[in-house]
């Protein structure tokens, strides 16, 4: 079996004769490379890489798709799921228990 290859930051990739899944895909490619890092933190090779439109035309758009390699497919969306799974509004919720002193 051949080595995989290194990205151009050095890091190994997939081998491409493996069968690659779809894991993750995001229009902001920030959000991509944190789930990467995630992925990367937990012992999941993957790879990143931008969807189908034109790049060399379109660069950005379209957005960005994490493959892995089928076997690691299931730990890699449970990973994904388990650091998503935040409420979706950004409201956080206090309760006071204490009334606050009342000057005269």
């Amino acid at each position: 079996m051949p080595e995989p290859r290194a990205s151009a930051a050095g890091q190994p990739r997939p081998d491409p004769n493996e069968k690659l899944v779809k894991v993750f895909d995001s229009e902001d490619e920030s959000e991509a490379l944190v789930v990467k890092g995630l992925l990367e933190s937990a012992g999941i090779d993957s790879d990143l890489t931008a969807a189908s439109m034109v790049q060399d035309t379109f660069p950005g758009l379209g957005g960005m798709i994490i493959l892995v390699r089928e076997e690691d497919a299931q730990a890699a969306r449970n990973a994904i799921a388990q650091h998503t799974s935040l409420p979706d509004d950004d409201t956080a919720e206090f309760q006071i228990t204490e009334e606050p002193e009342r000057k005269p």
